[in-house]
């Protein structure tokens, strides 16, 4: 019997197919996190709040299909875009594999379980605020969406 490897081991981001590519986001909504950046130095900030259209219970976005035009800042995930987002998480399966590292076992396509990204305390279910409840950004800042949990 041969062992097959899975479909993020052999095929480039770029080659995905779009349902390849959507299974690679694990839930954990750290994405969706809103960050602020230093004017001088470029630093980013985390913060716990949430965008407004983040069902902050489940970790996924309210209005997936409409996002871009609800949130004219959201950044649309492409793997030409990946490489140059410096601020996204390092648990990020979009980022992991475009840096050559492997997903973790907590990831789902690896647990076969939506909830072991949850469990492993990797998302932000819990630890956020929707942005219509949060005030100011700056009460918000937090250290915890740029953990490795490798």
């Amino acid at each position: 019997m041969v062992n097959e490897k899975p479909f993020w081991e052999t095929t480039p981001l770029d080659e995905m197919t779009l349902e390849q590519w959507e299974s690679l986001c694990d839930g954990c909504a750290k994405c969706c996190l809103l960050k602020l950046e230093d004017e001088d130095t470029g630093e980013i900030a985390y913060t716990d709040v949430a965008c407004r259209q983040l069902d902050i219970g489940n970790c996924r976005c309210a209005n997936y299909e409409q996002r871009a035009i609800l949130v004219p800042d959201c950044v649309t995930m492409t793997p030409k875009i990946v490489p140059q987002l410096g601020w996204m998480p390092k648990t990020c399966a979009y980022r992991r594999l475009s840096e050559g590292k492997p997903l973790p076992w907590w990831h789902p396509l690896v647990s076969g379980s939506s909830e072991t990204v949850h469990e492993a305390g990797i998302s932000a279910r819990g630890r956020v605020v929707s942005e219509r409840k949060a005030g100011d950004l700056e009460d918000h800042i937090v250290d915890w969406p740029e953990e490795d949990f490798s």
